[in-house]
């Protein structure tokens, strides 16, 4: 028990004062920019085993323990059908890190499995409904994710690349199916690079993809757009160190007198710049 508390009191720490500049502070700084939390909130902090959940959990730990704001917080793990081996290390690492857990339980895995097609896109949809039904359960108006800044700027060109569109994900949004329910993105501003930097530093191991599709493929995870997007990032790069930074910050400043064309927020209608020219 001694070393458990130690453990956790470090990983802790080293958030606060190694990792302040890189993980705290954009953390913070995205959570007051963009509003994320409100006196009266009760957020349910979604936690799927992974490097990124795991550190918000801590992340919102430490806020309700320092911050003025006074607000709840339920962490919740959705099991959709992991191996024994994968729901084990997931309830191992948070009683490492002293996150206390609520696990419940549902068939995704096995519906989409059945359901043919593209099963990662039906399972994401599942998961985000799932989420926000136990989220509003529990008597929360939020749930918070793990997305960070390489999630958002690899969204940015995988949209334009792919779908023929600009759009990204916002550090916020209303859901359309859950009346009263908000997601919230703390991590908005924290890289990877430095997530995976506090994994190591701090000796943890976390849930990597375990989704019954690719756990036992060695091809799947090289073929993903969202990989071939990192590639292209980490390329350019070389050229241009501050690539990632410019197109974040390029999203924050987007001169809508140059666009021909948008879509209406909420009705999807598409405008042209030559209605108003």
């Amino acid at each position: 028990m001694e070393k458990t508390l130690e453990k956790h009191t470090e990983i802790e720490r080293s958030i606060i004062k190694k990792f302040r500049k890189t993980i705290w502070n954009n953390f913070i700084g995205a959570v007051k920019e963009y509003e994320l939390i409100a006196p009266g909130d009760k957020i349910a902090v979604c936690i799927s085993g992974g490097k990124d959940s795991m550190l918000l959990a801590k992340c919102i730990q430490q806020l309700q323990r320092h911050s003025e704001i006074p607000f709840e917080a339920e962490y919740i793990v959705m099991d959709p059908g992991y191996n024994a081996e994968n729901r084990a290390l997931i309830e191992h690492n948070a009683k490492l890190m002293d996150i206390p857990i609520y696990i419940f339980e549902s068939d995704i895995f096995s519906v989409t499995e059945r359901a043919g097609g593209s099963p990662c896109y039906l399972c994401a949809r599942m998961r985000r409904g799932c989420l926000y039904s136990k989220a509003k359960e529990l008597g929360c108006n939020k749930i918070a994710l793990g997305h960070h800044f390489n999630d958002v700027i690899e969204t940015v060109l995988m949209s334009m690349m792919y779908s023929s569109e600009i759009k990204t994900m916002p550090p916020k949004l209303h859901s359309t199916n859950f009346e009263g329910m908000e997601l919230i993105r703390p991590l908005y501003k924290v890289k990877e690079k430095d997530i995976i930097a506090f994994s190591n530093y701090n000796g943890l191991k976390f849930l990597q993809c375990a989704c019954r599709f690719t756990e036992n493929s060695v091809h799947n995870e090289g073929l993903s757009k969202r990989k071939e997007i990192k590639a292209l990032i980490e390329d350019i790069k070389k050229v241009n160190p501050n690539v990632d930074d410019n197109i974040f910050r390029s999203i924050h400043n987007v001169n809508m007198a140059t666009i021909p064309g948008w879509r209406d927020r909420d009705s999807g209608t598409l405008h042209s710049f030559t209605e108003n020219y």
